[in-house]
């Protein structure tokens, strides 16, 4: 029951990011509804599928947890190394500066880096779907990046290396709080010293 209700809000989750790609589709949606209709709907589907994901994942962990191998201890230690990079990509994507110049799409980087690190650390079903859908997604949002042809709207701008350091002393702080208290809290699985 929770691997099919996790899988439902990947759908609901990834498929609404994926309309960001579909530009005809998208801009008939905001030509029907309008800009702020289309984003109303967007979030709430958006909400609604990350609700189902952490509700449904959180139920297969409890009760119907599939083993399909059990990644040696050093995966788990190259995993809690790769998220400070991950984390750091994810605030630079919103404190722009040379991290966001030189990586081009650093959310997409980051979703990257943060599925794949999970994929080397987690040998169950659900964990592999998972990370794996978002894998998936981030990889054929960035290709189809590379295809778009409108300009998505005017420049926003760049900031310069303070906007880099803001960005990993940010990233470093995320990282400590997602390792120390988000992860054994909320998802029950103690990162540092395990």
């Amino acid at each position: 029951m929770g691997l099919t209700v996790m899988i439902a809000g990947l759908v609901l989750f990834l498929g609404v990011h994926t309309l960001t790609t579909r530009r005809e589709a998208r801009a008939r949606l905001i030509a029907q509804w309008g800009e702020s209709g289309y984003k109303a709907a967007y979030a709430l589907i958006a909400l609604a599928g990350l609700a189902l994901i952490v509700w449904g994942f959180a139920q297969y962990r409890a009760t119907e947890r599939i083993d399909l191998w059990y990644p040696p201890k050093a995966l788990k230690h190259i995993t809690e190394a790769l998220m400070l990079p991950a984390v750091i990509l994810v605030v630079a994507a919103y404190v722009r500066g040379r991290i966001y110049t030189a990586v081009k799409h650093p959310m997409l980087s980051g979703v990257k880096l943060w599925a794949a690190a999970h994929l080397l650390a987690n040998g169950d079903l659900g964990g592999i779907i998972l990370f794996g859908a978002f894998l998936a997604w981030a990889v054929f949002d960035r290709i189809s990046l590379k295809r778009r042809t409108d300009a998505g709207g005017p420049p926003i701008p760049v900031g310069g290396v303070g906007n880099d350091l803001i960005a990993i002393a940010v990233g470093i702080v995320a990282y400590l709080a997602l390792g120390f208290a988000f992860h054994p809290v909320v998802i029950g699985v103690p990162v540092f010293g395990s």
